[in-house]
């Protein structure tokens, strides 16, 4: 675009109130300045833009009492260093961090960082705790959506919701997460859906398309398969969590329990096999129960032995299978069917 264009776009911006059509000719406008070397006016213009309110300040305080009722704002803790990651996982997630951390440059050469990311797999292997460790990365707020407050009953009212929320967050760059993405993403062409679902759908793809890029959208959901057709095109980044294997779970009880163990003869691995096939938040589960239970025994047992005791009452109880099954369904449909299969050898028997 023409510098005299920009201009116009940038006064037109500002004259409306128009925050995102402001943010995206500011931003290239700072390119421009950057790739001709104005380095301290890039700078300029993008503090100028961070810190001047577009609409007059009774709009913004009402746009942002508004727009945060239907988020709740956490300051992110966990670090990358504190998960256990596949290596697929952990070299997308630098490469969305180093973009970030780096988007000038990018911009410069008129490109933008990624920013929408899509993560998917079983339950308790990590997806909100990602979304919180990338925000603790590039310092910013961690922001998950509210469904409880977001979805209306009236006609209308849930679309008005997700405008007013989508104003708030971008006036500032952060991490925002729509966890169980599958209970507002739903495929549009399912014959059970209303109207109503398939044209929140609709405006929702539309808003996180048009989110600046210092805004990062991050969806989790623990059933891929029914979100709609449409979803996969607008996230630049798709990052499969899947369980953890032997060697990720015996490394995340390293970490857990570091120094403990070396007060018995437990290895983290003897764990990790005795465990059986789990998830990265059953095993803090039982990282958990084993102080508790050490703490309150007061020296009465050892280490050892306080951990031989939780593994056998790990093993007894109901747990959930990796594809998030009941393991006790499962066991009793496969009994079943061994019945079954019995009763035809029997036939089959009687036959001959």
């Amino acid at each position: 675009m023409a510098r005299s264009d920009l201009l116009v776009s940038l006064v037109r911006a500002g004259a409306a109130g128009d925050r995102s059509t402001l943010a995206s000719t500011v931003e290239a406008i700072v390119a421009e300045e950057r790739a001709r070397s104005h380095n301290i006016l890039a700078d300029r213009l993008q503090r100028a833009l961070q810190s001047v309110p577009v609409a007059t300040s009774n709009q913004t305080t009402r746009l942002q009492s508004s727009g945060r009722d239907f988020i709740i704002e956490r300051e992110p803790r966990l670090r990358l260093n504190d998960l256990v990651l596949s290596l697929p996982a952990e070299r997308l997630t630098h490469q969305l961090i180093e973009e970030q951390n780096r988007a000038d440059l990018l911009r410069a050469q008129g490109w933008q960082p990624r920013h929408r990311v899509l993560l998917s797999g079983p339950p308790g292997n990590g997806k909100s705790s990602l979304a919180e460790a990338i925000a603790e990365a590039i310092a910013v707020p961690f922001l998950t959506v509210r469904y409880d407050a977001l979805v209306g009953a009236y006609l209308g009212e849930t679309n008005a919701r997700l405008s007013r929320l989508f104003e708030y967050v971008r006036t500032t760059p952060c991490v925002l997460l729509f966890d169980e993405f599958d209970a507002i993403g739903k495929e549009r062409g399912d014959i059970h859906e209303t109207g109503e679902i398939k044209r929140v759908v609709s405006f929702l793809l539309m808003q996180i398309d048009q989110l600046p890029s210092y805004v990062i959208a991050v969806a989790a959901t623990n059933h891929a398969e029914l979100l709609d057709r449409a979803v996969w095109r607008r996230f630049q980044m798709r990052i499969e969590m899947s369980p953890p294997d032997l060697p990720r779970a015996t490394r995340l009880l390293d970490q857990c329990f570091s120094s403990l163990l070396r007060e018995s003869e437990v290895s983290s691995k003897f764990i990790a096999e005795r465990m059986k096939p789990t998830n990265y938040s059953e095993i803090l589960d039982f990282y958990q129960n084993v102080r508790r239970r050490h703490i309150l025994a007061q020296g009465s047992e050892s280490l050892r032995q306080t951990i031989s005791y939780e593994l056998e009452l790990w093993n007894t109880r109901l747990k959930p299978g990796i594809d998030g099954t009941d393991s006790r369904s499962t066991t009793s449909q496969t009994r079943r069917s061994q019945t079954r299969s019995a009763q035809t050898r029997k036939r089959k028997i009687r036959l001959d």
